[in-house]
Parts: C-alpha cells; sequence; structure tokens
C-alpha cells in the first residue's frame, strides 16, 4: 500500500460524465483521494455523504477531492446524481490504479476470501506527496478524520 512520503501514482481514469481525469492535474493542489468498495451500497453512501456534506469545510482548508471504486462510469453516474456529489467519482474498472495505490487486496467476509477494495484515504500536498493514510475511515466521521490533522 502507498505510504506517507511515496508520490501519487500516475494514473488517468473517467469521472461520472465519462470524461478523463489524470494525477498529473492535482499537482499544486492539495488533494484527498478515497477509495470505495462499491458504489450506491450503505457504508460507501455514508462516507461519501459525510465527506459532500463537509466538501466546504475541506476547501477552505484547500483541498480538492476525488472518490475512486472499481465501479464502472454508469454506476458511478448514477450514485453521483442521486447523492447530488459536488466532487468526481473516477471509475478504474481495470483495477490498475487501485493496484498502483495498493487498496485491491484480498479480503474476508463471513468465511469467503475475494479480492476487493479496502475502504482507505490517501491525502497528498501540492507536490503531489503522500502526507497521510487513513486505513481505517469511520464511515459516518470520515470529514473529521481527514480535518482533526490537516
Amino acid at each position: 500500500m502507498l505510504q506517507v512520503g511515496d508520490k501519487i501514482p500516475e494514473f488517468e481514469l473517467l469521472n461520472q460524465d465519462g470524461d478523463k481525469v489524470q494525477s498529473k492535474s492535482f499537482l499544486g493542489k492539495k488533494l484527498i483521494i478515497f477509495f470505495y468498495p462499491k458504489a450506491s451500497t450503505p457504508g460507501c453512501t455514508t462516507e461519501a455523504c459525510n465527506l459532500n456534506d463537509n466538501l466546504a469545510e475541506l476547501t477552505k482548508e484547500g483541498y480538492e477531492l476525488i472518490g475512486i471504486s472499481a465501479d464502472p462510469v454508469s454506476a458511478q453516474r448514477k450514485f453521483h446524481e442521486k447523492n447530488e456529489f459536488q466532487f468526481p467519482l473516477l471509475s478504474d474498472e481495470s483495477k490498475e490504479t487501485l493496484e498502483k495505490f495498493g487498496v485491491w487486496q484480498m479480503k474476508n467476509f463471513m468465511g469467503r476470501e475475494y479480492m476487493g477494495v479496502m475502504r482507505t484515504t490517501f491525502i497528498f500536498d501540492e507536490k503531489g506527496i503522500c502526507t497521510r493514510v487513513i486505513d481505517k475511515v469511520k464511515n459516518k466521521t470520515a470529514a473529521r478524520q481527514i480535518l482533526k490533522e490537516s
């Protein structure tokens, strides 16, 4: 998994509208990337809505925010529109970016093992260097976790 001090991996993904988004476009800005397992599921909806509800505070601290999952663009679009998110959701169906960040991992649920996205938040400075990794994300207070140490 990406660690504090690592440079943001290069990626180019499609957002919920099918537009290309490149990691290099965020250089010069503070960036929060939150990885979530699946669009429109209860936990992911709670987390993304909490971040959206606190977006003004995150923006005031100088952050840009993006969410990434393995969902197709169509699922990202539905999730985005239904919840009126004010930040982009990126689709990584190939899982290439998920693997670069180290969040595509073996998971275990009720005795069943499977590959999936580990709910993780990465914070980057203006130079694209990771300054913080939150691997125990609390869905209901995700924004507080970010802001308490920013």
